[in-house]
């Protein structure tokens, strides 16, 4: 079948393009270098700019049905264990942007999207299926599997990653960029984390060069969490298991509160974040990237998701507009979706350094700035990124 989209890589943002084009009405073949479709991680956080994209896909109230609905988005000083200040997230909220603030856990998100794959019958999965490359051709164009195969269709959609090894191909820009923070995770069971701090909230503690991160999961049965610092890692790492006294090395300056939470946590595992600079250039002719393969950032935003999701609700939109003119479709999206992403690369940056990990009189300054400002301040500052369609 040589008209069918090629989608390489079946995490998030591979399934949901994959749907999107289904509903345009193509076909697509996903390719999985795994044995297994799965997500790896615990608990992910979905603003109403990502219950948008499920709504597009015709999976929203399955998504809602799975979440937890959190009240508010908390910003403790994890030095004094106070409240700076908070976001309410209950119903002047959710009029606002017409969808909730809630969280998931990121196996109950990748199964919602791979359960609609497999009830798709313009939808192909695959396993065991590495590509290391493709090649254009004048009537369509191939992937290169590591085994040797060739797979072929009329266009190519890189949604592979941080390590993209289509992204290699189209814009060569090297190994990602390593910021030298580390981020410590754990899920813990709800009866572990201190009664006077299980809130319905998604809750960060601010300190200097470091801050934490917890809400409730799966029904309130466990709570993520995850611990970050500032500590010059020189190499990118993923998913290694690290003792909890490792752990504990880079926040024992903090509030006793803090540290209790940061105990509670076991069978740790660290990465190294790792980002790229935003390019100008996503799209070879009919080969696109997608998601962290197009625009990697720092969780700090908490957007990864919810961008990887609106970039296929858009390709699958633009693929609608054009119809059988895929380059035209594909040169339309990365119009649609690139600076969008790239303020959601450079921002997520800046709130690293200088919102959650400031010190002394920059730590005090924030405080201030912060508790100086209402509700409809933050909703208005936010409208940008949750109030509008990104497609």
């Amino acid at each position: 079948m040589t008209d069918r989209f090629i989608i390489v890589g079946g995490g998030i943002g591979g399934l949901a393009a994959s749907l999107a084009l289904a509903r345009a009405g193509r076909a697509s073949i996903v390719l999985e270098k795994s044995a297994a479709f799965g997500e790896i991680g615990a608990g992910i956080q979905l603003a109403p700019n990502a219950f948008h994209a499920f709504d597009a896909l015709g999976l929203g109230d399955a998504a809602r049905a799975r979440a937890i609905m959190i009240d508010r988005l908390r910003l403790m000083d994890a030095l004094g264990a106070e409240e700076i200040v908070h976001i309410p997230l209950q119903e002047a909220f959710r009029q606002r942007f017409g969808n909730p603030y809630a969280v998931l856990h990121r196996h109950d998100l990748h199964a919602i999207l791979l359960g609609a794959c497999r009830d798709q019958n313009r939808i192909e999965l695959c396993t065991l299926a590495e590509v290391v490359g493709y090649d254009q051709e004048e009537s369509g164009l191939s992937a290169r599997l590591a085994s040797g195969e060739r797979v072929r269709g009329q266009a190519l959609i890189g949604a592979d990653g941080l390590w993209s090894k289509i992204r290699h191909q189209l814009v060569g820009d090297g190994a990602p960029r390593v910021s030298g923070h580390t981020s410590y995770r754990s899920v813990i069971p709800t009866e572990r984390m201190p009664e006077a701090m299980r809130w319905n909230a998604a809750t960060l503690w601010a300190g200097p060069k470091c801050h934490i991160v917890h809400y409730p999961l799966s029904g309130w049965k466990q709570f993520n969490l995850v611990a970050t610092c500032h500590n010059n890692a020189p190499e990118p790492v993923a998913g290694l298991a690290v003792a909890p006294e490792e752990v504990m090395a880079g926040f024992r300056h903090l509030h006793r509160d803090v540290q209790t939470i940061i105990a509670q946590g076991s069978g740790w595992k660290l990465w190294v974040l790792c980002d790229r600079d935003p390019v100008n250039r996503w799209v070879d002719a009919r080969v696109a990237l997608l998601g962290d393969a197009a625009h990697p950032m720092l969780q700090y935003f908490a957007q990864g998701a919810a961008m990887a999701l609106e970039d296929a609700v858009c390709l699958g939109a633009m693929v609608a507009a054009h119809p059988g003119r895929c380059e035209t479709a594909l040169e339309a999206y990365q119009a649609k979706r690139l600076l969008r992403t790239a303020r959601v690369q450079l921002q997520s940056r800046e709130i690293g350094t200088h919102l959650y990990h400031p010190e002394g009189a920059h730590a005090a300054l924030r405080n201030a700035m912060l508790r100086a400002k209402g509700a409809e301040d933050f909703y208005e500052s936010l409208a940008w990124l949750y109030g509008g369609e990104g497609y």
